[in-house]
């Protein structure tokens, strides 16, 4: 099954030197290939297909790029082992909050080949400027992937934003002037901080408990101060975790209500849970602006989110902040990500985010000290809480040196006096044997005595 193989193109639609790829994936998949079998060359194939020489290189190129294929010198090409590389020691990041590699070459060939298959559409997409808004066609995608969340959502209210940092940097700037207030969690996401810093607005925490912001924390704050916006993040708060009830949803859209205080909804994780409650979105649409932003269900690379605002003003004053500040959503990857959740591969993408999470979590789970974190078995963080005895400062530095890093509670803390507690990221090492090996040493940590990490004496 080497030099005679011949791939099936009989069905293939598009640029022929892709299915040639396509057929290499599928076949390595279905054993049709062995790891390490030797293709033919590839004036061969092209005389054996009828077909341009060039358009075989350009086959061969496109597999070896997608890891498929290796050449070796003067031998020719050769499929590459269907076994990932064994993960190599050294550090361990866990500082960033990154959804985990997913084991499934097919799903992944059929990513990028989706992606490639863009260029059909012409030079449109490359050498045209979009609205602000997005396309309506990316629009239209913006309301399928909300579908769940947001039943009968008008894709006229959707906006295609570059990213959800861009996001919430345009709605905040249309809520909020220089001086005013906001509130958000005490302990929320950093980039809330630094819009919040960049835009010169006083961010006030609220108090929390396991099920996210305190409503009657929400009430006081309302009453002592004039607060322009809520924001928040009801579904695998980063970083803590915490889901709210709909019952606590239900609370504080009551409040904000009372108060005319408009909501920022952060859905950043909202489609990760297979069950959770209704966002903020569907019990005060006249209040929220729900932001959904693909980083952390599809690619953080897209740099790709969803914004549904309140009604048709409220959505062109961030459009026209957008506007000013990006321009526009980057088209092509606004027209990839509009290829990957109308095609389905978003949402399988979604579900082996989900899948690879939970494996995760099981190990942490069997790893770490019961009762000593908190997190959700499909988020990929945990809020680790130190035992007596630990600084939060002293554990990362210890972690440090054992080539892990973390992240302490002061860079989430909105108020003076964060707990003792890192986030503990799942995602970003690249293999389970990896998230082991740092899981099993914080454990290690844990359960031994403060080092003197300190020059100070």
């Amino acid at each position: 099954m080497s030099d005679d193989w011949r791939p099936g193109l009989a069905r293939a639609t598009g640029p022929v030197y892709l299915a040639i790829a396509d057929a290499i994936a599928a076949d390595l998949d279905s054993g049709r290939l062995a790891a390490g079998a030797r293709l033919p060359p590839q004036r061969t194939l092209a005389q054996r297909l009828g077909i341009d020489f060039t358009t075989v290189s350009r086959a061969y190129a496109e597999a070896r790029r997608r890891g498929l294929v290796e050449g070796r010198v003067g031998q020719g090409t050769y499929v590459r082992s269907a076994e990932p590389p064994a993960p190599r020691a050294g550090p361990v990041d866990l500082s960033m909050n990154l959804p985990p590699h997913f084991e499934d070459a097919a799903l992944t060939a059929r990513l990028w080949r989706e992606a490639g298959e863009l260029q059909a559409t012409g030079l449109d997409l490359l050498l045209r400027y979009q609205e602000a808004g997005g396309a309506l066609a990316d629009r239209e995608a913006g309301a399928l992937w909300l579908k769940d969340r947001l039943p009968d959502l008008d894709p006229e209210r959707v906006t295609v934003c570059p990213g959800a940092q861009s996001a919430l940097l345009a709605v905040i700037g249309t809520l909020a002037a220089p001086g005013d207030v906001i509130c958000a969690e005490t302990l929320t996401y950093p980039g809330l901080k630094a819009l919040a810093a960049q835009l010169r607005v006083t961010l006030i925490g609220l108090a929390m408990d396991a099920e996210g912001i305190l409503p009657e924390a929400f009430d006081a704050a309302c009453r002592e101060h004039p607060v322009k916006a809520l924001c928040c993040t009801p579904t695998l708060q980063n970083p803590t975790t915490a889901t709210m009830s709909l019952a606590r949803r239900q609370a504080l859209a009551a409040i904000a209500r009372a108060h005319a205080v408009p909501i920022v909804e952060d859905d950043a994780y909202g489609l990760l849970p297979q069950d959770s409650p209704p966002p903020l979105a569907a019990l005060a649409p006249d209040l929220t602006f729900h932001i959904a932003g693909l980083a952390k269900h599809v690619s953080p690379a897209l740099r790709i989110a969803y914004l549904v605002a309140p009604d048709s003003r409220s959505g062109g004053k961030v459009r026209a902040a957008i506007r000013a500040t990006a321009a526009m959503a980057s088209p092509l990857t606004a027209a990839v990500a509009t290829r990957w959740i109308t095609g389905g591969a978003a949402h399988q993408v979604r579900d082996a985010i989900r899948a690879e999470a939970r494996a995760r979590q099981r190990l942490a789970a069997r790893l770490l000290p019961a009762r000593s974190f908190a997190a959700h078995p499909d988020g990929f963080h945990l809020w680790l809480t130190l035992p007596a005895g630990w600084t939060r400062g002293e554990f990362a530095l210890q972690l440090r040196a054992s080539g892990l890093g973390v992240v302490v509670s002061d860079a989430f803390a909105t108020a003076p006096g964060p707990p003792e507690a890192v986030r503990v990221g799942l995602g970003g090492p690249a293999s389970r044997a990896q998230i082991e090996r740092a899981l099993t040493a914080i454990a290690d940590t844990l359960d031994g005595a403060p080092l003197m990490t300190s020059a100070a004496v």
